[in-house]
């Protein structure tokens, strides 16, 4: 049982009530929380949410009805199951509290066991809840995530890069992308087996994410060996720091894939935001493209280093760790 789902909200103006009420429901394991007004419990509600108020209708000020009305009017963390608990028990005055927005009707002349009974409904309701957004979030996480590799997918790329990068256009500010493939992968996999190449792709992207410290930093799977990088405010200068930390991340230490040791190393092409005019309609398009152009460079120059695309064009220059800039 979820813990959150045992903290119940009373609502009554009789003091009598409340401490009887609260004294049985603690006494049932339950985290209880009073209030003498609607206006309390409203505040109390936006200063510590509580998935269960029980509430009684006559109250001076804002009845329970309006309590009701101005709790569904509110956006919470989570579903409040509301409880009405009143001497009114007339068939109109219970019809009349759940199209005000109660969940349950319950007469204070009932049994408090049945009390206890009905909050046990209320707990597995918002158990079943809570278990739907978690599945929710879990398809979501499942139509934006590669599942080999734990990246983000090809799909989510586009979407996501389309927004920052109108963010960026917005704020007058710049973005890079560096795209990254595995030097030569099909020899992992010819020589050692396909599982070997999942084994290199799963620590590649380890290793990219271990490198990517902001929270901003992001990377996707583009398909087969492929990935990108995106690294929001940064300018071409930056992505050349970063794509020698990326170099210098993989390429040092040999990981261990079918019982052999393997060496990997990646060759970089990077653009920016700042390289493209400003009026292009396919600007992620191009922007993937000039990075893509730029990673087909380093891989004619000899793989395992990095090439930068930026406003000024093309340039060339030695870096100890094989970064060309």
């Amino acid at each position: 049982m979820n813990a959150p789902a045992a903290k119940v909200l009373l609502v009554d103006d009789d003091e009598m009530i409340r401490v009887h009420l609260a004294q049985l429901l603690a006494a049932a394991a339950y985290t209880v929380t009073t209030a003498p007004d609607a206006e309390s419990a409203l505040t109390s509600m936006q200063r510590d949410f509580v998935p269960i108020v029980i509430l009684d209708i006559n109250m001076p000020g804002m009845d329970g009805l309006a309590l009701c009305r101005a709790i569904r009017s509110q956006t919470y963390s989570g579903y409040v199951y509301i409880i009405l608990h009143t001497s009114k028990d007339f068939e109109h005055d219970i019809l009349t509290g759940l199209d005000a927005g109660a969940d349950d009707y319950v007469s204070k002349l009932t049994p408090k066991s049945q009390l206890i009974g009905r909050l046990r409904t209320a707990r597995r309701i918002l158990q079943l809840e809570q278990s739907l957004k978690v599945s929710l979030g879990d398809r979501e996480r499942m139509a934006m995530t590669d599942v080999l590799t734990g990246a983000f997918n090809r799909r989510y790329l586009l979407q996501q890069l389309s927004h920052q990068l109108a963010h960026a256009h917005r704020s007058r500010g710049d973005l890079s992308v560096l795209v990254l493939d595995l030097d030569h992968f099909s020899h992992i996999n010819d020589r050692l087996g396909h599982a070997a190449g999942d084994a290199a792709l799963v620590e590649m992207v380890a290793r990219i994410q271990g490198v990517l410290r902001r929270d901003s930093d992001w990377c996707a799977r583009l398909g087969g060996d492929e990935f990108v990088a995106v690294l929001p405010q940064t300018d071409i200068n930056g992505a050349a720091v970063m794509s020698g930390k990326l170099l210098s991340a993989i390429g040092d230490v040999p990981i261990r894939v079918a019982a052999t040791t393997v060496h990997m190393t990646v060759s970089i092409g990077a653009s920016a935001l700042s390289a493209i005019d400003g009026a292009d309609p396919a600007v992620v398009e191009t922007l993937l493209h000039l990075a893509d152009q730029s990673l087909y460079k380093s891989k004619r120059a000899g793989r395992n280093q990095a090439t930068m695309h930026g406003s000024a064009g093309w340039g060339y220059r030695s870096q100890p760790a094989g970064l060309r800039a």
